[in-house]
């Protein structure tokens, strides 16, 4: 009985183990359970901060160098911009073409008037020499006055010159005129080559001094031209007086001409000629008398 009751007691004591055992092993596992899902959620949420705390870093940092190449690329895009605009405004540059020396034309012109004034001038003052000798030359009183007359329009005429050397600043100087030198011997060959008092003496004279005049229409037309070309009004002026004058007096000695010398000439070609051999005071013509050397100059 005791026996039984042992048993029955072990058995009731192994009941209790088992019961306790399986009650206990539940609540391991639970509780293995509950700390696995208690910490799985710290694990997730520590990684989901640990990745919002990155991701706000690198988001920030990006943005922190966006905007630090901004200024910069900025900045670059100015100076392009700039160089750009440099660029299209500079002038372009021509391609080069082989030309001739650049020539100032202006001074090349002045040079020319001033050397045609130093002409002119020389031409001049040389036939104040030889307008006294054809008025004593000539034997038609009327062809005397026209030479005296004429020498008292040149002396004006060459204070006309000596004025336009003044407007350029220049001092009035003569350059030898081969033009007038060679007039100058041909009127001399015409008192030579004819008889003293002869109208045809006076004719040769009268061509002889058309010549001179028709060479200073052609110098005064020229020279006033290019005064008027260079804006020298004022040389203009004197200029076109003293081709008037010319102009006149080369009509006085045509009209003279026409009028009866040509017609005596005629005449007293018929008759045989008359007059006497020339004199050697009449053939002095020489270059000091009709010329005045190589250079003239007036202070």
């Amino acid at each position: 009985m005791a026996k039984s009751t042992g048993k029955k007691a072990a058995a009731k004591k192994g009941a209790a183990k088992k019961v306790a055992t399986k009650a206990a092993a539940p609540k391991k596992g639970a509780a293995k359970k509950a700390a696995a899902k208690s910490a799985a959620p710290k694990k997730g949420a520590a990684k989901k901060v640990a990745t919002k705390a990155v991701a706000p870093k690198k988001g920030a940092a990006k943005k922190v160098a966006t905007k630090a190449a901004a200024p910069k690329k900025a900045a670059a895009k100015k100076v392009a911009a700039k160089k750009a605009a440099f660029k299209s405004a500079a002038p372009k540059k021509l391609a080069v073409r082989s030309k001739p020396t650049v020539i100032n034309d202006e001074a090349l012109l002045q040079e020319l008037f001033l050397d045609h004034l130093k002409d002119i001038y020389w031409a001049e003052k040389s036939l104040t020499k030889a307008l006294p000798k054809m008025r004593k030359a000539a034997t038609s009183p009327e062809l005397q006055q026209i030479f005296e007359q004429h020498l008292t329009v040149t002396e004006g005429q060459i204070g006309r010159l000596e004025q336009v050397f003044e407007l350029l600043g220049k001092k009035a100087q003569g350059k030898k005129c081969d033009a007038m030198e060679g007039l100058s011997k041909e009127t001399e060959s015409v008192i030579s080559d004819t008889p003293k008092g002869s109208k045809t003496r006076d004719v040769g004279l009268i061509i002889a001094a058309q010549k001179v005049e028709h060479y200073e229409i052609a110098s005064y037309g020229g020279l006033a031209t290019l005064a008027a070309v260079m804006g020298m009004s004022e040389a203009k002026e004197l200029l076109g007086q003293t081709l008037a004058e010319e102009k006149e007096a080369d009509q006085l000695l045509t009209q003279l001409a026409e009028s009866n010398i040509n017609q005596e000439a005629a005449e007293e070609g018929e008759e045989g000629g008359s007059g006497e051999s020339e004199s050697e005071d009449d053939k002095s013509m020489d270059a000091d008398e009709v010329g005045e050397g190589e250079e003239t100059s007036k202070a």
